[in-house]
């Protein structure tokens, strides 16, 4: 037997053998209180969730009913996360473009820095398709591969962007580099899925007055990706942005299973923006048009996309990279999806 529940709660459990009545008889007083229920039947216990204004959530009103065993406050463990504590919703801005508004955000750019022609080619080339924001999205390399020089790299992401005045995202995968982030003032920090619990970094950026891109772990449950975000905010730094990467499942025809079904959660849980990166999800590129068109369809604010100048000639990730035109093609086909949503690219 599971039991769900959204918002405010509180959980009233019967006593083994109560009768009709006495469930009745709660459900009615959980009416007459302005409140909401969840009924779950077992084969041997009744569980009401109740749902609805805290300040009606008062255990001793239901507590003394007659069948009742036990009444239960739920509390959640993220706070400052919580759309409890801002109902209606925050936008994010960089540099005035608003994250989290009516407007939808297309942050594009390499999967990784391999030189400064390849960085300025790339700017160049979404500054014609009118992207307002730039990405790199690693700086860090896999085993046996030839290191980069990732404060290089950093300024080769600066100086292509800067040419086209566009903000800037990049992946901080190691705390030691946030100084040169924050010498090379990096408008966004992207945190990737392999270090969504990295408490240590998530502490670093909670004290820098910097947007943060969160990205879930493979593994990881929306609880656990909202207390990822909360142990950032108790640092002070409240500008976070969800991203949705995909989780791991049995399936293996594509890298991750892009979980659309978080875009809807998140913004039920939390006041913050939601973000989607399909290119890292899925791992192919065919296939990002479609999950780019289904994640702005369940209401996600921005989308990450991985568009290098020659794909074909990627050093990495290739697969799953964009060209320039595809990226053209995609905006146009995304702009009557947006505009049916009553939202703009």
């Amino acid at each position: 037997m599971g039991l769900y529940i959204k918002g405010n709660r509180m959980i009233i459990v019967m006593k083994y053998g109560a009768d009709e009545a006495q469930i009745e008889a709660v459900v009615h007083k959980i009416h007459q209180s302005g409140l909401k229920e969840h009924l779950s039947r077992g084969a041997e216990l009744t569980i009401i969730g109740v749902i609805g204004d805290e300040e009606r959530l008062d255990p001793s009103r239901f507590a003394i009913l007659p069948g009742v065993d036990r009444v239960n406050r739920v509390a959640k463990q993220y706070k400052i996360v919580s759309r409890s504590t801002h109902p209606h919703g925050t936008t994010i801005k960089v540099r005035g473009i608003e994250i989290g508004g009516a407007q939808i955000q297309i942050i594009a750019g390499p999967y990784a820095a391999e030189s400064a022609q390849q960085m300025d080619l790339s700017a160049d080339a979404l500054a014609l398709i009118s992207c307002r924001l730039m990405r790199c999205g690693a700086f860090h390399s896999p085993p046996y591969a030839v290191p980069r020089k990732e404060r290089e790299a950093l300024a080769w992401l600066k100086h292509a962007a800067a040419r086209h005045q566009l903000p800037v995202v990049a992946e901080l995968s190691d705390v030691r580099m946030l100084d040169a982030f924050m010498e090379h003032d990096i408008e966004m920090i992207q945190i990737g899925e392999r270090n969504m619990q990295n408490l240590d970094l998530l502490r670093e950026v909670g004290r820098i007055n910097k947007p943060i891109i969160l990205k879930r772990g493979v593994s990881a449950t929306i609880v656990e990706w909202l207390m990822a975000a909360e142990s950032i905010a108790a640092g002070g730094n409240h500008n976070i942005i969800f991203c949705e990467h995909g989780i791991r499942t049995f399936e293996n025809a594509y890298r991750n299973v892009l979980d659309v079904s978080a875009i809807a959660v998140l913004k039920q849980e939390t006041h913050l923006p939601v973000m989607v990166d399909p290119s890292d999800a899925c791992g192919k590129s065919w296939m990002v048009p479609a999950l780019t068109k289904a994640a702005i369809a369940a209401g996600a604010d921005g989308i990450l996309l991985d568009v290098h100048p020659n794909p074909a000639e990627a050093l990495y990730a290739a697969d799953q990279t964009l060209s320039p035109l595809d990226l053209a093609q995609l905006i146009a086909g995304l702009q009557p999806l947006a505009a049916a949503l009553g939202r703009s690219l």
